[in-house]
């Protein structure tokens, strides 16, 4: 039989497991019927040359299955051989936007199901589907990203002569910033802020554009004094955006620099419940466990995906049970206790944003890719986010992204 021998060229892939509310409100998933194998599967399929593996995930999702898809946090990857080589499938939890119903049948699906979680385990036809979907079972599916970005590479600030705010991309920024717009609009973001930095700007133009999305620049993000090598950013006005961010259950993209990263970063775990960061202290610790590079600096380019729940205001996120995979099929058929995300789905599904695209509400209208300085939410004021206590969300993963991963 052939074997997967080390040095094998690995076949990379990525898919979904995509899922919209059904009528009880759980989440149901879309299930695709291959008729070349007779399988049923979750969407997936192999990247193609020069293409992420978001961008991977989105695409197949939508030629298998018509469903064009928001991200959200990562699943489970699975590996096994195929014709003697090495192949990595990458899922993600992703929210169903839209479905094209003239999309299937197609060349390579000819039917599709949606299906709750537990039946969707026994449809599949092969076992390592089971992994992924216990993941996405474990934890809350309606999530809403905040996407903690540094800016993509700059002219070297010793051979910049002027102001440092007005320091551009170098040539691979600007390829980069191309591919994050790609990338990032897998996200389906609503809300594009950044430092007032050229280099940030710059960094989120093509996907302001891609999104039509208006660009929002905030002077809190910016440091100034970079050649000191001290961190000038103000925590209070730090503290109070991510708030606002977060409360506004809108996916957001912030652009900021290498020094202030980490600022934001502690902001977020102080905002949301769930982690021991998180000012409400009866909240449990522990929901999401923080990744091991956590506190490692980004490269330039790269980001980080908070997948977080909302929660109703002044409500404590209650202690997560169980985390149980789907019930196999010689398991009893007992509807399982609602889980603590359950019961906060519907506001989460309030808060949902809408396709990229669409007018964000109580903004004015703009041309895309525009730029906007809005007032700095320190400057908000008793009644506004910053005056708000307690957590305004739950962390349930947080998601390290770098252009460079194959």
């Amino acid at each position: 039989m052939p074997s997967n021998k080390p040095g094998s060229r690995l076949i990379k892939a990525a898919g979904g497991v995509a899922w919209r509310p059904g009528p009880d409100g759980e989440p149901e998933i879309l299930l695709v019927h291959r008729k070349k194998y007779d399988d049923w599967s979750l969407p997936k399929g192999k990247t193609e040359p020069g293409e992420t593996l978001p961008v991977t995930a989105v695409r197949e999702v939508l030629e298998e299955g018509g469903a064009q898809l928001a991200l959200g946090r990562r699943l489970a990857s699975v590996r096994y051989s195929v014709g003697g080589r090495p192949k990595r499938v990458h899922y993600w939890a992703a929210r169903v936007l839209s479905v094209d119903s003239r999309a299937v049948p197609n060349s390579e699906v000819d039917e599709v199901a949606w299906l709750p979680a537990r039946r969707a385990v026994d449809k599949v036809s092969y076992a390592h589907d089971h992994g992924v979907l216990a993941d996405f079972a474990a934890r809350p599916a309606g999530t809403v990203p905040l996407i903690l970005l540094r800016h993509a590479k700059a002219l070297d600030k010793h051979g910049w002569k002027k102001a440092d705010a007005g320091r551009p991309l170098a040539d691979s920024g600007r390829a980069d910033a191309k591919v994050l717009a790609d990338v990032l609009a897998c996200f389906a973001p609503r809300q594009l802020i950044s430092s007032t930095a050229v280099r940030c700007t710059d960094t989120l133009r093509p996907l302001a554009k891609l999104v039509s999305v208006r660009l929002r620049v905030e002077p809190s993000l910016f440091i100034h004094n970079q050649s000191s090598g001290t961190e000038a950013a103000d925590p209070v006005a730090i503290a109070a955006l991510v708030r606002e961010v977060i409360a506004s259950g809108e996916p957001t993209v912030l652009c900021a620099h290498r020094e202030n990263i980490p600022a934001l970063r502690e902001a977020a775990l102080a905002a949301l419940g769930g982690h021991p960061a998180a000012r409400d202290a009866e909240a449990p610790a522990g929901l999401a466990e923080l990744p091991r590079d956590w506190d490692e600096p980004l490269p330039t380019s790269g980001f980080w995906v908070l997948n977080i729940a909302p929660v109703e205001a002044g409500t404590p996120p209650e202690t997560a049970e169980t985390t149980q995979a789907p019930r196999p099929a010689e398991a009893p058929a007992v509807r399982p206790a609602r889980r603590w995300w359950q019961r906060l789905r519907a506001r989460g599904q309030a808060a949902s944003p809408a396709p990229a695209g669409a007018p964000v509400t109580g903004t004015p209208a703009a041309e895309p890719g525009a730029t906007v300085t809005g007032a700095s939410v320190a400057e908000s004021g008793a009644d506004g986010p910053a005056a708000v206590d307690g957590p305004v969300g739950v962390l349930i993963s947080a998601d390290r992204y770098d252009l460079s991963e194959s």
